[in-house]
């Protein structure tokens, strides 16, 4: 039965993706002090989780705690550590289906954590969050937004709409109100959060793969062209294609 779990679980925006790769590239480096988790591997708990952020619902929490459950049953099988990271575990990113905040999240890790130890005995859990500077946090979702949504706000408005929403430490503080007992650690993107997670998980410096890249963000002109397109007439279709020709240009 695994004995450690270690849950990467928000938060968007923060480095994920580059921690993610990093950790899927090494997974077999990394196999003997922890097994990776990915997206993939968690789906319905992620899937779960975002519904759940959106609608509040007890049907929707009990699915989180379904799947979560599921999950739990199936690692009883292995032993050891194992490394999950996926950010839509802390529900859908702010500007989403209405959502200004992370609000959910301290449900959702209570739920998780409540069912993990009730299937799992023992186990030993932490809690990792990423988390980043307010104003390129803002700028970053605002620029995510425009590559996969119909949003038609300039930055400035997203910034001064959502600015409550950038408050991510008051989100992991509530966390570890929520789940008495359990480690909640928060590393910041802007002091290497990669191998804060590997020291955490045990891996010796000396093992530790390079440090991915951090995304160099978009240039203005892709924000202005989105921004257009967005604004435009076209179909949602079109518009979604049109997004799609510009970012490839730029890439």
């Amino acid at each position: 039965m695994v004995q450690r779990l270690i849950v990467h679980a928000g938060f968007h925006k923060t480095g994920t993706t580059s921690i993610q790769k990093a950790l899927k590239a090494h997974r077999a480096q990394l196999r003997p002090h922890a097994r990776v988790g990915l997206r993939p591997a968690i789906v319905g708990l992620c899937e779960a989780a975002r519904a759940y952020s959106v609608s509040r619902s007890a049907l929707d929490l009990g699915l989180v705690r379904y799947e979560a459950a599921e999950l739990a049953s199936a690692w009883a099988e292995r032993d050891g550590t194992l490394l999950l990271s996926s950010e839509d575990l802390s529900g859908h990113m702010p500007g989403r289906r209405g959502l200004q905040a992370y609000d959910a999240t301290p449900k959702l890790m209570a739920a998780m954590v409540e069912v993990w130890r009730a299937v799992l005995g023992d186990v030993g859990i932490d809690l990792v969050f990423t988390t980043r500077e307010a104003g390129p946090w803002l700028a970053s979702c605002h620029m995510q937004h425009l590559r996969a949504t119909r949003i038609t706000q300039a930055q400035e408005d997203y910034v001064r709409d959502y600015a409550g929403s950038a408050d991510l430490d008051g989100i992991v503080d509530a966390v570890a109100a929520a789940v008495p007992g359990v480690p909640v650690h928060r590393f910041a993107l802007e002091d290497a959060p990669f191998g804060q997670i590997l020291a955490l998980a045990g891996v010796p410096e000396d093992l530790w793969p390079a440090m991915p890249h951090r995304n160099r963000g978009e240039p203005d002109s892709l924000r202005a062209t989105l921004l257009e397109i967005n604004r435009s007439d076209l179909s949602d279709d079109d518009a979604r294609a049109a997004r799609k020709a510009a970012m490839q240009a730029k890439a």
